[in-house]
């Protein structure tokens, strides 16, 4: 199984795009009076049905056709629906590991540039700094996945990129929001936002150098299926929950509804 290295360079400058689109939610905050919270929420809830959708569609049968090969059907399944639990086990721990209020998917609001000044700056630079260490944490597997995907299938990598990167707008309004009012530096603010996304590029490198030195079916098929999981409890467990959040129910499901459409319509579209 080789890959040529424009396809590589390819996957890799998606899994970049979508890592540093936190700082799309920096500028927002800075440069935007209120959050639009009704198309936040569709848009969160349109990146969470695109990644359940090509996670179980697309993703999932690709990686027990991979093990399959290598192990026979019934082995092949039972591995993949074993890696695919694996991959959410390995984001829920991460996301365990994160204290409750310096969580990244605490929901922030640009209003708070009106309000922020009346909490203590040094929690706010702990808050802004801790969510940023956190976010970088939480990207890592994500850069994983963008790269993968877009490796085995270009159109579907641009897909998943798309989908986290809306899904790193609301982050990066996390990291700096409390970090711009505790120091009042517009760009540190700014900057530390950018970094924090800088970890999916290097989940993207430790995707690289898994399948440069140890590439086969095999690996492929249980990294796929990981992947597979590690979006859908992102899905289920951050980007569902923010858009409820931001907005009403509905507008979140029918978001969630047109992204699994879109996803569906490119994926039989591109096949």
């Amino acid at each position: 199984m080789g890959f040529e290295m424009k396809d590589i360079i390819f996957a890799f400058m998606l899994t970049l795009f979508a890592g540093l689109s936190t700082g799309i939610g920096s500028a927002l905050a800075f440069y935007t009076k209120q959050t639009n919270h009704k198309f936040l929420s569709a848009a969160l809830g349109f990146s969470a049905g695109v990644m359940i959708y090509v996670s179980m569609i697309e993703i999932f049968p690709k990686a027990r056709e991979s093990l399959s090969m290598v192990y026979g059907e019934s082995k092949g399944y039972m591995l993949t629906t074993i890696a695919f639990f694996v991959g959410m086990a390995l984001i829920a721990i991460i996301d365990k590991l994160v204290p409750e209020g310096e969580n990244p998917h605490e929901i922030h609001d640009v209003t708070e540039l009106e309000n922020g000044k009346k909490i203590n700056e040094s929690e706010l630079l702990r808050m802004g700094m801790f969510s940023a260490l956190a976010i970088a944490i939480h990207n890592f597997p994500e850069g994983i996945a963008t790269f993968m995907g877009a490796l085995h299938d270009p159109a579907m990598g641009v897909s998943i990129a798309f989908a986290i990167a809306i899904h790193n707008i609301p982050e990066g309004i996390a990291v700096s929001v409390p970090i711009y009012f505790a120091t009042g530096d517009r760009k540190k603010a700014f900057k530390m936002s950018f970094l924090s996304g800088l970890s999916e590029p290097v989940g993207a490198i430790v995707g690289f150098f898994l399948l440069y030195y140890f590439v086969s079916d095999s690996l492929f098929g249980l990294i796929f299926a990981g992947v597979a999981g590690i979006m859908v409890y992102i899905s289920l467990d951050e980007l569902l929950p923010t858009a409820e959040k931001y907005g009403e129910h509905h507008i979140a499901i029918y978001g969630l509804i047109s992204g699994m459409l879109v996803m569906a319509v490119s994926l039989v579209l591109f096949v």
